[in-house]
C-alpha cells in the first residue's frame, strides 16, 4: 500500500444514546479530506476478517457497551499489534464490550461512572448526568501533536470517572469534586485524554464526546481530529 492511499474503518453501534451514526458522520468527511478511503460497518464482525484488517490504517470505533465475539476481538487486537491505529471517544471506545476483559486490557481505561447532579435536580433523562467540569492539560500535552496549543477547557456534559492502568500515556485529566451528597471523601482524578502503544499500533482515547454537540466543541473536535491522524498507521 502506498503512502497516498490510506484506509479507515469506522465501526459503530451499541447504545443509541451516544448517537453512533451522527457522531461518526462528524468525522468521516475529515478523514476523506485527509486522504482516507472510508469503510463503515455497523458491527464488529469485520474485525474477524484478517485479510481485510491487514490493510486498515485506522479504526475509528464508536460502539458503546454491546458484545464482541472471540474471533472478532482477536482480529481487532491482532490488527493493532500489527500497526493499525485504534481511536475513539467516550463510551464508543472506553465503555465497549464490558464482558471482554481482554478488550479492557487493550484500551487501558474503562468507564466506571459519571456522577450527576444533586438528586433533587434529577428528572430521569440524560441531562441528570450533565455537570460542569474542566479538562486539565498535563505538561506532556504541551508538545504532543494531539494537544499542542490546547489549554484547559470547560464542558457541561458527562464527566467520566475512569478506572485505568499506568501503561497509558495521559495527556489530560479531569477531577471529580466531593459534593455534600457524594459517598467519596476526597477528590478523584481520572484520565480524560490518553494514548497507548500496543505492539506496532497506537491507541487514542478522548473521554468527552457524549453527544454530537460535545464533539462540535472546538477543543474536543481539534483533539479528536488530531488523535485520529496520530493513531493511524
Amino acid at each position: 500500500m502506498t503512502n497516498d492511499h490510506k484506509t479507515a474503518l469506522v465501526v459503530r453501534g451499541g447504545w443509541d444514546g451516544h448517537q453512533p451514526v451522527a457522531a461518526t458522520e462528524e468525522f468521516i468527511p475529515y478523514l476523506k479530506a485527509n486522504g482516507y478511503e472510508v469503510r463503515v460497518e455497523e458491527s464488529p464482525k469485520i474485525y474477524a476478517d484478517a485479510d481485510y484488517m491487514a490493510g486498515v490504517d485506522l479504526i475509528l470505533q464508536c460502539v458503546t457497551m454491546s458484545t464482541i465475539e472471540k474471533d472478532e476481538f482477536e482480529g481487532l487486537r491482532a490488527a493493532v499489534e500489527n500497526g493499525t491505529g485504534l481511536a475513539g471517544w467516550h463510551g464508543g471506545i472506553a465503555d465497549s464490550y464490558r464482558d471482554t476483559s481482554d478488550y479492557l486490557h487493550l484500551i487501558g481505561g474503562q468507564f466506571a461512572c459519571h456522577p450527576g447532579k444533586h438528586p433533587d435536580e434529577r428528572t430521569g433523562g440524560q441531562p441528570d448526568n450533565y455537570v460542569p467540569y474542566t479538562v486539565n492539560m498535563l505538561p506532556a500535552a504541551a508538545d504532543h501533536p494531539i494537544t499542542a496549543g490546547v489549554g484547559d477547557f470547560d464542558l457541561v456534559t458527562e464527566q467520566y470517572w475512569v478506572l485505568a492502568d499506568d501503561y497509558i500515556d495521559v495527556l489530560a485529566t479531569t477531577t471529580q469534586k466531593v459534593r455534600e451528597w457524594d459517598p467519596w471523601h476526597r477528590e478523584v482524578t481520572s484520565p480524560a485524554i490518553w494514548t497507548r502503544q500496543w505492539g506496532q499500533g497506537r491507541i487514542f482515547v478522548c473521554t468527552p464526546g457524549h453527544r454530537v454537540e460535545i464533539l462540535q466543541d472546538s477543543n474536543v473536535r481539534t483533539i479528536i481530529e488530531r488523535g485520529l491522524l496520530w493513531a493511524s498507521r
